[in-house]
């Protein structure tokens, strides 16, 4: 439904005086908020490259890296502790 709907919107908006109209008229249309299918839009633009931003699948990717780099911050601060951890116990252990 979104492809079809944001496919509708691109192929009339020259009949309307904006793309706002259009917008709101394919959305009447399909049963729709106007700002659900004005998101989608914008959404679609950007990943025409019709507009600047973040693709989907930059966005996505993002996300991965984002999750992926907490992961590792936590993973790095557990070695953090556990060396201190042993290092403390090798300095306790009593010289021969």
């Amino acid at each position: 439904m979104r492809e079809r709907a944001v496919r509708l919107v691109f192929e009339h908006q020259d009949e309307y005086g904006s793309q706002w109209a259009a917008i709101t008229s394919v959305a009447t249309k399909l049963g729709m908020t106007p700002e659900t299918l004005r998101k989608w839009v914008r959404r679609a633009e950007i990943d025409e490259g019709r507009r600047p931003g973040l693709t989907t699948t930059e966005r996505e990717r993002l996300k991965e890296l984002e999750k992926e780099n907490k992961e590792l911050r936590r993973a790095n601060e557990i070695l953090k502790a556990a060396a201190a951890f042993f290092g403390a116990e090798l300095d306790r252990r009593p010289k021969k």
